[in-house]
């Protein structure tokens, strides 16, 4: 056994200068964390940066979302119609189902995750706040959202291009268009991400966010339907206050002339679409940024 006097002619210890160095550099404070929270939440929607089997269904839905679109590009240019078979705006509304299944799975994958596994608490120590984490989270739904909402309309813009269709006609209704997929894709990313946030399990999320959204734009739209045979078409513009899909198909019938179930008749009723849709989106955030404060403070 070696005798641990022998390590120095005199016994006594020794300090070792392994070359360790304080950090020097800047500090970036929570602007940057957010920017780098944001691009991975991004990335982490469609299962970038994850397991494979996390990016079969987002990466699914995505295809399917885009195959009418594709399918009605290759028309137009080997065919050379003369106007588009489905509007910019109309697209969103046909394939919503899509777009709310893929907001509801991948809401949790960015709000409930965190919350299951106790990784909250490293994400909301010092300097990164709990707003910031929530604005942060959120714009990376939001992000996700639009791409699934936006890239069938490029793809329709490009086809009609090709074919070589009035320049500025197609592109006034493609700023119509995303003008309106922005105002679904606020109100879409605020609903499943407070949804998302007051739940550990995603499955129970998942399929509140779809009631939610699904099941109440079914109810709106039967009791529209109603309304409509009936001739009492207030009623029926009333009701399509109560769910975000309605609202967008509101205001595509009233902008673009796209028929819709008792849409908003006059210009205030317009307003007042466009009113509801903004609010539900700034109170679902302003709701998710307490919901972090909330935790950050348990």
């Amino acid at each position: 056994m070696t005798d641990p006097s022998a390590a120095t002619p005199e016994g006594r210890s020794v300090i070792h200068d392994l070359g360790y160095r304080p950090y020097t550099g800047p500090r970036l404070g929570q602007g940057a964390i957010a920017r780098s929270l944001v691009g991975t939440g991004l990335r982490n929607a469609f299962g970038l940066g994850r397991s494979g089997r996390s990016k079969v269904l987002p990466f699914a839905l995505l295809a399917l979302n885009l195959l009418p679109a594709v399918i009605v590009a290759g028309v137009m240019v080997l065919v050379g119609l003369d106007s588009l078979p489905i509007g910019y705006a109309e697209y969103a509304s046909t394939t919503q189902v899509l777009v709310g299944v893929f907001v509801a799975a991948q809401a949790p994958v960015l709000f409930s995750r965190d919350l299951r596994h106790g990784t909250i608490a490293l994400y909301l120590a010092r300097p990164l706040g709990s707003g910031t984490y929530a604005l942060a989270r959120w714009v990376s739904l939001l992000g996700a959202t639009l791409v699934f909402l936006v890239l069938p309309v490029l793809v329709l813009y490009g086809a009609a291009l090709l074919s070589e269709l009035d320049v500025a006609e197609q592109t006034r209704d493609v700023a119509v268009a995303l003008g309106l997929v922005v105002l679904l894709a606020l109100s879409l990313a605020g609903v499943a991400g407070l949804v998302a946030s007051w739940s550990t399990r995603r499955g129970f999320a998942v399929v509140a966010t779809i009631a939610l959204l699904l099941i109440a734009n079914g109810i709106v739209t039967a009791v529209q339907g109603i309304a409509g045979a009936e001739g009492r078409p207030r009623i029926g513009e009333v009701t399509g206050l109560f769910s975000p899909y309605s609202l967008y198909r509101g205001l595509m019938s009233a902008w673009t002339g796209v028929e819709a179930p008792t849409p908003p008749a006059s210009t205030g009723m317009e307003l007042a679409y466009v009113a509801v849709l903004v609010g539900l989106s700034a109170a679902c955030l302003g709701a998710l940024v307490l919901r972090y404060r909330r935790v950050a403070t348990s």
